[in-house]
């Protein structure tokens, strides 16, 4: 039986010119880089009720809930959120929960007032939403049942933000601090630059479909800085070994043959990934899509980067063949 696996497809020592391709791939990055930035400032972020503040009310219809009620609420609650919610294995209910999220403040109150005036302002215009939203729903569809709800104030969403964010400034800096310590200062750079790229490239595709930007997105933002990383010391260690190798070859060129060495791992490992984030997000419903997209295009922009941004920066940066990789060297054990 002829055997038609990955690896046999894959060429054995594959010479492509990447960074003959690099003064391309660095316009197209920079070009998509300056548009996310623009329509951040512009669009901007289709921020959850974890980040906007609001009111999530599961609501049961006793039944299946009607096909009209997503349009239905959306239409009489701008910016509103409608999720069907399944019920778990086993459970005597066989039909969905709507769970439906209605962003209300901002982050601070209006006015010199108190923070108790200002709580207390939220919390009434929290109910008055909620019971518009029921009375709403009963007079369209009759009697529901409301199966819980949740609030969070704009001060608590303000500091979600702060916090996410501060979260993906920490990450780079450690990213940052590691590279440098275990590489040359160019690598680090180089790393950051290209972790860059890719939570920026993340955003600009949240901001163009407007899809909902939560707590579940920083999480995979994070995961994609980690994923990104793996992938950028992976080259980056074949580039050091191979300075160490072909010590009279032009940096260009070492560079080249050391993205080629690491091609097939890089496809593999990436297809592999894909495959199971198709799943997740094609089977994991609609409070799953979101995550599983965030990570699809991370993955993809990810990869990308590793050849085309992280590599080509060592050039830019210019990279040398100095003391960090010698002591490296001779450090290591020598053979009899």
């Amino acid at each position: 039986m002829r055997d038609i696996s990955m690896v046999k497809l894959m060429p054995v020592q594959p010479r492509v010119p990447f960074l003959k391709l690099r003064v391309i791939a660095g316009i197209l990055s920079l070009i998509a880089v300056l548009v996310s930035s623009y329509w951040f400032f512009t669009k901007g972020l289709n921020y959850g009720i974890d980040f906007s503040g609001g009111v999530v009310t599961v609501v049961d219809f006793g039944e299946a809930p009607p096909d009209t009620a997503q349009e239905f609420v959306q239409s009489r609650f701008n910016g509103s959120t409608v999720q069907n919610i399944s019920q778990p294995a086993g459970s005597t209910i066989t039909y969905d929960y709507l769970r439906i999220g209605l962003p209300l403040q901002t982050e601070e109150a209006e006015g010199d007032v108190s923070e108790e005036e200002a709580r207390e302002t939220q919390t009434d215009a929290q109910q008055v939403a909620q019971a518009a939203l029921i009375d709403a729903l009963q007079s369209e569809y009759g009697d529901i049942r409301i199966d819980a709800t949740e609030t969070v104030s704009g001060k608590v969403s303000g500091e979600l933000r702060r916090k996410g964010l501060l979260a993906v400034v920490l990450a780079l800096g450690l990213v940052l601090a590691y590279i440098w310590f275990r590489f040359e200062w160019q690598f680090g750079a180089g790393a950051v630059i290209a972790l860059l790229h890719d939570v920026i490239l993340t955003l600009g595709v949240f901001e163009l479909f407007q899809i909902e930007f939560n707590l579940a997105i920083i999480a995979a933002i994070l995961t994609i800085v980690g994923y990104s990383l793996n992938d950028t010391v992976i080259v980056y260690d074949r580039i050091r070994e191979n300075l160490r190798k072909y010590k009279k070859m032009p940096l260009e060129e070492v560079i080249n043959i050391s993205i080629n060495d690491t091609l097939s791992r890089t496809i593999l490992t990436s297809v592999t990934t894909l495959l199971a984030l198709t799943a997740l997000f094609v089977l994991g419903g609609p409070g799953l899509q979101g995550f599983s997209f965030a990570m699809i295009w991370g993955v993809l922009v990810g990869t990308y980067s590793s050849i085309f941004v992280a590599s080509p920066m060592l050039l830019m940066l210019k990279l040398k063949r100095g003391s960090r990789i010698d002591a490296v060297k001779e450090a290591e054990p020598r053979t009899a």
